[in-house]
């Protein structure tokens, strides 16, 4: 009998836990539901976080020295970063980048790729790929 599984939650190692909270929550407004203790008086100042947007999970694990954070999250994204790519199923495309624009962000709009996937891309404060995509 096969394994049954009904979710993922890839866990991405990232540089700035305080920017990476507020791109997931606050501007594609996932819901944090789990963290590690916070080290600070500031919530988001945590070492491991889970985000969840109905049944899609995202988990981030602080990757980077917190005393050399600034000069590590400015850098350019890794080579491992670039290659990994999160996508997210999403009904609407288009309200989703009707949603980015109204929170500040620029990504391209969606395009139609040529196996029938509407999909919309940008990248989380470390480099990582976000695509929400849909059947067209």
């Amino acid at each position: 009998m096969p394994i049954e599984v009904n979710n993922v939650a890839p866990l991405v190692q990232v540089c700035s836990m305080k920017k990476s909270i507020h791109f997931y929550r606050d501007l594609l407004g996932f819901t944090l539901t789990g963290t590690s203790q916070s080290t600070s008086d500031d919530p988001d100042d945590v070492g491991w976080a889970m985000l969840e947007s109905g049944p899609a999970c995202v988990m981030l694990n602080s990757a980077c020295d917190p005393d050399n954070v600034a000069a590590a999250s400015d850098s350019a994204a890794s080579p491992g970063q670039q290659d990994i790519c999160l996508y997210f199923g999403c009904p609407d495309v288009d309200a989703a980048y009707q949603h980015l624009v109204g929170q500040g962000l620029n990504p391209d709009p969606p395009q139609v790729a040529w196996y029938g996937m509407k999909q919309l891309y940008l990248t989380d404060p470390d480099g990582f790929g976000i695509c929400f995509q849909w059947k067209e």
